[in-house]
């Protein structure tokens, strides 16, 4: 399907007022949620708490624009705020300014790299990191993140500069504990456990914010050492380009770089979720431009990196919108909240914000996904461990970038050395299986049925070849004919055209025929380009293994 530049030429068609109702209730909704859960998350990324509500209120504006999931929520997410956080804190320097210069420089870069890999065509990039290792580095990040947290709920400062050491801080702290904000805090997670069940997708958030705030300000609790987010600038967020430039600050490239994996990879796995479930498709493409456009407006308004999140989308699927205008109402709510109501969130305990972040992260770490991998895959619940790990010990950052390190290994391990099946007759058949899966097939005296299944290129034609050849020497004595079945090989370079045209010649000093059978197309094209049908022969895609087999059997009289 073809998506034009501009999706909502396509949606609009079909706009009625019954749309525009659902879509007006959902997007109240979704600001709602959507600025109680937007401050915890600036608090993550070490800023001010209005940054995080910029977040909602500009990128969810830019994004239904261009973007072309109906219910995706563009906003702050807890991975990244933290991703954010932890490493800016390194070049910031204690700098409050300087952080959210940074901040916004990163959405600027991500916004550069999105825009560029939409006009390179390059939306594949999302296959190129494992739900495995997501599955591992969610754990970790969700592990960390409560981490952070758990200070602000038991009432104490926290601190250290690594996973151990905050844990053994924390520990040390806890004899201090405030008892007040400790019960007012678990009673809040409660509350939005509870709600979460009795009521899905209804902003139980934002009862709670407004709950805490009447009692923080009208009764005895305000002096109980409840920490509170303090005042919230008045207005909408000014418009202007970074002050900061990519050569000011060291390590912004990389930070930016794992933003976009994380946003992009996030946002398309909920935008296919829950267009799955809506009867409609997005396209990847297109997301990179929405992803792009939306944090460019973010850096311009003083934000930090975005992305679309499950949990805030499926409060947008489930409150009813239908299409992306739901995001232009939460912005235009969002947007009133700014103006006319931000003197009423000055005491909002900062408890309350742990209290939204622990309940949000629940969801990703998945102990049933993981306990699935140990049962089915040792090695993939290896890579989700060391994914998990690597989050915990060398941060977001590190974590995110060794996900795709690790996912890139495992591409390269599985193209290196693929898998070459001998082949044995099926009884009663003319079609030919793997013998090592099928022991009962029929083996062919004299015959050795070789599958690869994969491209020949240069970088596995030599474990192909000792595969090969490891079964040709255990069969030397009786072998007369080698067939290879290149159905399973869609491509094959120059280094695995002439790897075939030696293994004819080696076969031949041995008195061995080679024979191909199946070669696809582009296949054949390349094995004539190399001279191998003069050899072997008109390599034809009429011919099948057994025909081949019939052949040798006839020409050797081999007895089938």
């Amino acid at each position: 399907m073809n998506f034009k530049l501009f999706p909502p030429t396509e949606w609009i068609k079909k706009y009625n007022v019954k749309t525009l109702k659902k879509d007006f209730v959902a997007g109240i909704t979704l600001a709602a949620y959507g600025i109680p859960v937007s401050m915890a998350y600036a608090s993550l990324a070490g800023l001010p708490p209005q940054y995080g509500i910029y977040g909602y209120l500009i990128g969810g504006l830019f994004y239904a624009l261009l973007g072309t999931s109906k219910q995706l929520a563009i906003g702050p997410t807890s991975a990244i705020s933290l991703l954010v956080g932890t490493t800016i804190a390194e070049m910031a320097n204690g700098d409050v300014q300087r952080w959210a210069d940074i901040a916004s420089l990163t959405a600027l870069v991500f916004a550069g790299m999105a825009i560029l890999a939409y006009l390179l065509r390059l939306s594949g990039i999302i296959n190129f990191i494992s739900e495995t290792v997501l599955v591992g580095f969610k754990a970790g990040a969700a592990i960390t993140i409560g981490l952070t947290q758990l200070p602000k709920l038991f009432g104490v400062n926290g601190g250290g500069d690594n996973f151990i050491d905050r844990i053994i801080t924390l520990l040390h702290q806890l004899l201090d504990m405030n008892t007040a904000v400790f019960i007012f805090g678990v009673a809040a997670i409660i509350i939005l456990i509870v709600g979460e069940k009795i009521a899905p997708g209804r902003p139980v958030a934002i009862l709670i914010v407004v709950v805490s705030i009447i009692l923080i300000s009208t009764t005895s609790l305000g002096h109980d050492g409840f920490n509170t987010v303090g005042t919230i600038p008045t207005g909408l967020p000014e418009f202007h380009l970074p002050s900061l430039r990519i050569r000011d600050v060291d390590g912004v490239m990389p930070l930016a770089m794992a933003c976009f994996l994380l946003s992009y990879i996030e946002s398309v796995s909920a935008g296919r979720t829950l267009a799955q479930k809506n009867g409609y498709i997005i396209d990847p493409q297109q997301e990179l431009l929405a992803l792009g456009v939306a944090n460019a407006a973010i850096a311009f308004g003083q934000g930090y990196p975005v992305a679309g999140g499950l949990s805030q989308s499926a409060v947008n699927d489930t409150a009813g919108a239908k299409t992306p205008l739901s995001l232009v109402f939460a912005s235009a709510t969002i947007a009133v909240c700014l103006l006319f109501l931000t003197g009423y969130l000055q005491n909002l305990p900062t408890v309350i914000l742990a209290s939204i972040v622990l309940v949000a992260i629940r969801g990703l770490f998945d102990l049933k996904e993981l306990k699935h991998l140990y049962k089915i895959n040792k090695q993939e619940f290896g890579v989700a461990l060391i994914a998990l790990v690597a989050v915990l010990i060398w941060g977001i950052l590190t974590g995110v970038l060794l996900a795709a390190m690790v996912t890139l290994l495992l591409l390269i391990k599985a193209a290196s050395k693929p898998n070459v099946a001998f082949l044995g007759r099926i009884p009663g058949t003319k079609r030919y299986t793997d013998m090592e899966r099928h022991p009962d097939n029929e083996k062919i005296e004299g015959i050795l049925l070789v599958r690869v299944e994969s491209s020949i290129f240069y970088f596995n034609a030599e474990y192909i070849k000792e595969r090969i050849w490891e079964k040709i020497y255990s069969e030397a004595d009786t072998l007369k004919t080698v067939i290879l079945d290149l159905n399973s090989s869609p491509h094959i370079d120059i280094a695995g055209a002439r790897f075939l045209k030696h293994l004819f010649f080696d076969l031949k000093a041995r008195h061995i025929t080679l024979q191909i059978a199946e070669a696809r197309s582009e296949v054949r094209d390349s094995l004539r380009a190399e001279n191998l049908e003069a050899l072997l022969g008109h390599i034809s895609r009429t011919v099948s293994v057994d025909d081949l087999v019939v052949r040798a059997v006839q020409n050797n009289q081999i007895v089938r």
